[in-house]
């Protein structure tokens, strides 16, 4: 259908947009804060990268890809998430050779072919940080502060963190093993794409969504239990750091997120308006992730937040967000000939930084003032008759219903001290 948008993404029209306007603000505004710099990495990257990095046992790469063939003859991906990208980046410009840690955002779409639902699109739009250099939990900390703060200044309240650490790969050998031997003794009751994962990373069963394997995985060993000493004094140091800046929690020693990069530190933030979806955020360490890209041992933690699910929650949660502007002054005339002189005046205005709109219809005074009225707008001004004559333009005030003569001359300093003093 050409006048339909494929299933899974929408049109985000300007209503909406100034909400999108208000979220992005505020997230460049926190991030600011935090020190971290906006990166924009491209929107689609070599396959091999989120093959070699999300991990091939994945149902990202396994099912949600969206991959072509270029004319190059190279295999190409709509990037399913961010963090690749930015590793990517970090050592394709040599960040690394820098001060320490490299501190990134990035906004932008993301494209995964999933089933869509409220709040999850196949196009969606992603919010992400990364800090990569350094291994200190405090910056594991950090970001996770950074969400939460993010969400709690937009006004979504009763937010929920869920930490765990999977560890590292040394004491995930041993993990696996006993994981391993449990899942062996339940085989009949995996699905057929976790029996194919057990070999490969039997992590990933862990992580899946069908009914039977959820239920089966409640009761396998946990990774805490399995955790070395490094990993074990790294997570209870992050739990220190998130006590001391008042951040609660509570440990999910089930999760473990669905990106195979992942070491040590796993969280959600999630909210539980939204229903079976409760994510907001979701994040961790992946410190074998730069030299799995062909860079340096590095190690790095982030997040990415879905903006789609994010406004979502703040828009059930009763939060007034911002809708599309409305212009401060409306332009109407007296007759056609006035069309000119209106024109003239409305790009006067717009130049000296007032909002302004005109009708064009060519329609009657009385049908123009009252597409003023329904435009919003804060003065409609009437271009015409003797006003005109004597050099003057009639200013109505659309909320008292006052209206006065103004000189053309001094319409721009009357309309500056007249909306400065409304806004007040």
């Amino acid at each position: 259908m050409l006048t339909t948008a494929p299933r899974g993404t929408r049109d985000i029209l300007p209503e909406e947009a100034a909400k999108w306007r208000y979220l992005e603000d505020n997230i460049r505004e926190c991030c600011r804060l935090y020190g971290y710099g906006e990166l924009r990495p491209p929107l689609f990257e070599h396959t091999e990268l989120f093959q070699r990095s999300v991990g091939e046992a994945t149902d990202i790469v396994e099912k949600e890809m969206y991959t072509f063939e270029d004319r190059g003859g190279r295999s190409i991906t709509l990037r399913p998430e961010a963090t690749a990208s930015t590793v990517r980046a970090y050592l394709e410009h040599n960040l690394y050779a820098g001060p320490q840690p490299v501190k990134l955002y990035y906004m932008g779409p993301m494209f995964r072919y999933d089933r869509p639902q409220a709040g999850r699109y196949r196009q969606f739009s992603q919010f992400g940080v990364e800090a990569i250099g350094v291994q200190d939990p405090a910056i594991d900390a950090e970001v996770i502060a950074l969400a939460l703060d993010l969400c709690m200044h937009l006004g979504l309240k009763d937010l929920a963190v869920e930490l765990n650490s999977i560890g590292c790969p040394t004491c995930r050998k041993e993990y696996r093993q006993a994981l391993l031997m449990y899942l062996s003794e339940h085989k009949d009751k995996l699905c057929q794409t976790c029996l194919g994962r057990m070999e490969r990373n039997p992590l990933r069963v862990l992580d899946c969504k069908e009914e039977g394997c959820r239920t089966l995985t409640t009761a396998v060993p946990q990774m805490l239990q399995y955790l070395c000493t490094e990993c074990a004094e790294h997570f209870q140091a992050l739990q220190r750091c998130l006590e001391a800046v008042g951040a609660r929690y509570t440990l999910n020693p089930a999760m473990v997120r669905g990106l195979d990069y992942y070491t040590k530190t796993v969280f959600e933030i999630t909210w539980s308006g939204l229903g079976a979806q409760t994510a907001i955020c979701g994040g961790g360490r992946y410190d074998g992730l730069v030299e799995e890209c062909g860079g340096p041992p590095t190690p790095g933690v982030g997040f990415a937040m879905g903006l789609d699910r994010l406004l979502l929650a703040l828009e059930q949660s009763g939060v007034t967000l911002p809708t599309a502007s409305k212009p401060a002054v409306y332009i109407t005339t007296v007759s056609k000939d006035d069309n000119q002189e209106a024109f003239t005046l409305l790009t006067t205005l717009r130049r000296a930084g007032i909002s302004a709109d005109k009708d064009y219809r060519q329609a009657s005074l009385r049908a123009q003032l009252k597409a003023a009225n329904r435009s919003g707008c804060h003065f409609a001004i009437i271009v015409g008759g003797e006003e005109l004559e004597r050099g003057a333009v009639a200013v109505r005030n659309m909320i008292s219903g006052e209206q006065k003569e103004v000189k053309q001359e001094q319409l721009i300093e009357v309309l500056y001290e007249s909306l400065k003093e409304d806004a007040r």
